[in-house]
């Protein structure tokens, strides 16, 4: 986006804030009336695309002259290509489920964890799920209704089982390559889904490693419970694999997507779940069940846009500079604005998106590496996401288990979350997961992260 040609102006930050009451206000006021997914009912871009309608009114110039800086910033190339990567990780979560591939990969976890270790194996399943189709909630659909019912066979606490399910899901949510989260994260900050993954993992995994410990110790069935072998088809899992393996070495997004559509499709076809023309169906409909996140994206880049050339951008920063002394000072101050964002508007992707451009400024005047800050974006996002009592993921809790369980009862219980922050805090203060970034030091002048010997 360009940087400012007028001077910092709080003002232009407006349409913005209209934004923020619209989504916030809709939710609080469809809560209070007992209205169930309040805070998702509004629909997102038609909240954004008031903010950019206040921009209209409020900002000087014709109205041409404010249409083509809407459209420079929905055309921004980052948002463009933070778009089609949209597209395309839903149309192969949708094609690789419609051939069965959530089911194989669920039944296939069922089968072989030991019943003793049901809950900490449940946190396991969630968690590849969710790195695999990219969606925390789409992990939940798949795995709650079944983890309600073990828990009632094998006298499990309901509370425990629905945290592990939750932590599992935003496990895989915050390190997964496809991840809404992840794109938005890593275009907005200029850097690799490979390397932010790399750096997100070690953050991530003593998180994830110490709560399978505590679910091991406390989530033991009180009654033996007979763990049936269920139908899988071990074929069915390789489509994730790929993408999951392909995107990690480093192999360009839309080539492991396009392959992982592919691969699902001919294992959909072989099988005879999918016809040719199911296969296009089930292609269009991932890409049409993208289409809340691709808009908010676009006209958000666009109102970001508007607002950046106002001033507002500018006014913002100036702001948070004012209480930044240091590296690390900057990086809590990433991790603290991202998360203060989604609890605001709970939704996790939308949150970095709005944050996304502040952040990058920030990381540029203070040299937190983009991979961090894209780190910290996503995991500080996904924290405050998956423990919000009025969030998508803690709501599906509450409508799984019929209300058996609140979001009062399971948020204690979300350690992995708890940890995660815990983790992430640590590696602000302690470099223990800046091996990568020791490695590979960002160039600041090439605009990329370079070898000891590209430097020499």
């Amino acid at each position: 986006m360009e940087k400012k040609i007028t001077k910092p102006n709080g003002k232009a930050l407006i349409p913005f804030l209209v934004f923020i009451v619209i989504y916030l206000g809709s939710g609080i006021i469809l809560q209070s009336r007992g209205v169930a997914m309040a805070f998702y009912q509004f629909p997102a871009p038609v909240a954004v695309f008031i903010g950019v309608i206040t921009a209209f009114i409020m900002f000087k110039g014709t109205i041409e002259e404010k249409f083509m800086d809407f459209v420079r910033g929905c055309g921004n190339e980052d948002i463009i290509i933070m778009c089609t990567i949209y597209l395309l990780a839903g149309a192969f979560a949708g094609v690789s489920k419609a051939m069965g591939g959530v089911d194989s990969t669920v039944n296939l976890g069922l089968t072989y964890i030991p019943a003793q270790f049901i809950t900490a194996g449940l946190f396991l399943i969630a968690a590849f799920i969710s790195i695999s189709t990219g969606t925390s909630c789409g992990s939940l659909a798949a795995v709650a209704p079944i983890a309600v019912g073990l828990a009632d066979k094998a006298g499990l606490g309901l509370a425990l089982t629905m945290a592990a399910v939750v932590g599992g899901a935003m496990f895989g949510d915050n390190l997964s390559v496809i991840s809404d989260t992840t794109i938005a994260a890593t275009r907005t900050q200029g850097c690799d889904m490979r390397d932010k993954f790399k750096l997100n993992l070690f953050i991530a995994l003593p998180a994830a490693l110490i709560t399978i410990v505590l679910l091991v110790i406390f989530g033991r069935p009180d009654a033996a419970v007979a763990i049936q072998s269920y139908d899988f088809n071990i074929v069915k899992v390789l489509p994730y694999m790929f993408v999951l393996v392909l995107a990690i070495a480093g192999m360009n997004v839309f080539a492991v997507l396009t392959g992982g559509i592919a691969i699902s499709g001919i294992i959909g076809l072989a099988y005879g779940d999918l016809t040719l023309l199911s296969f296009a169906q089930e292609t269009y409909n991932g890409f049409t069940g993208m289409t809340g996140i691709f808009l908010v994206s676009m006209i958000t880049g666009g109102l970001a846009h508007m607002v950046t050339k106002e001033g507002g951008l500018d006014f913002l920063l100036n702001k948070i500079k004012a209480r930044i002394r240091s590296r690390k000072s900057a990086e809590l101050g990433i991790a603290a604005m991202v998360t203060l964002t989604d609890v605001a508007i709970a939704n996790n992707t939308v949150s970095i998106i709005i944050d996304g451009p502040v952040a990058k400024e920030i990381a540029e005047e203070y040299k937190v590496d983009p991979r961090r800050s894209a780190s910290l974006l996503d995991s500080f996002a996904c924290i405050a996401q998956g423990m919000i009592p009025y969030g998508a993921q803690m709501l599906m809790v509450a409508g799984f288990t019929g209300g058996a369980v609140s979001a009062i009862d399971v948020m204690p219980l979300l350690w992995y979350q708890q940890l995660l922050a815990v983790s992430a805090i640590l590696s602000i203060y302690i470099p223990f997961a800046d091996g990568l970034i020791k490695k590979y030091p960002w160039d600041w002048s090439k605009g990329k992260a370079v070898s000891a010997k590209d430097r020499a």
